[in-house]
């Protein structure tokens, strides 16, 4: 996915920028209020680094793994493992969110795709029975990129929080739902994207 081919899919100029006309676009193929796809672009914005990443990026040295996956690594398959963005994946997320062990290669099948990072077998199928149709994985990270964080959204029932209007407590309760933190990372970005994004559709 990139900011141009959902443009081209919206029936906009896939000119690679996200302005006004995008967001409005936007905002009427996937049926949201102006408060709805406020918050919703701005929160998919702030995750996908600005609409350029939609899959996830395990290209970690030994000293990232040690920092960020402590529980899965030690110095020792630190170094075994850097460098090597299938194998991390196979590992981090084997038998868990319905994945088989690191053998399976369930980790890197259904590592995190989409503008909200569909991870895992279970969440994937999930996905695909919200759709109503089989995909392949891959297809989250380009055709279902924004369907997929559409899915995160009704599954965990955030549009009541977008719906709470524009302010500083529904920014920070939907970002602390998003990042799974109550100290959201990026809150400062998150706040100040959803303000101008309401700012264009207002």
């Amino acid at each position: 996915m990139s900011l141009a081919s959902l443009q081209s899919k919206i029936g906009v100029t896939a000119d690679g920028v996200f302005g006004k006309g995008t967001l409005k676009a936007a905002m009427a193929y996937y049926k949201m209020t102006p408060v709805q796809a406020a918050h919703f672009f701005a929160q998919t914005a702030h995750e996908s680094g600005n609409f350029k990443a939609f899959s996830e990026n395990l290209n970690y040295s030994a000293e990232g793994l040690l920092r960020i996956f402590p529980r899965y690594f030690d110095q020792a398959t630190a170094n075994k493992y850097a460098r090597q963005p299938e194998r991390i994946a196979n590992r981090v997320y084997a038998s868990r969110m319905g994945n088989g062990d690191e053998a399976s290669g369930d980790g890197w099948r259904y590592k995190g795709r989409g503008a909200l990072q569909l991870t895992g077998k279970s969440n994937y199928k999930d996905f695909a029975d919200w759709l109503g149709k089989t995909i392949d994985p891959s297809a989250v990270a380009d055709e279902y990129a924004f369907e997929s964080a559409k899915y995160f959204f009704d599954k965990n029932k955030l549009w009541g929080i977008c719906d709470q209007g524009i302010t500083d407590a529904s920014i920070l309760a939907l970002s602390a739902r998003i990042n799974g933190s109550k100290n959201p990372h990026g809150l400062a970005d998150r706040n100040a994207k959803t303000k101008l994004y309401y700012s264009w559709l207002s």
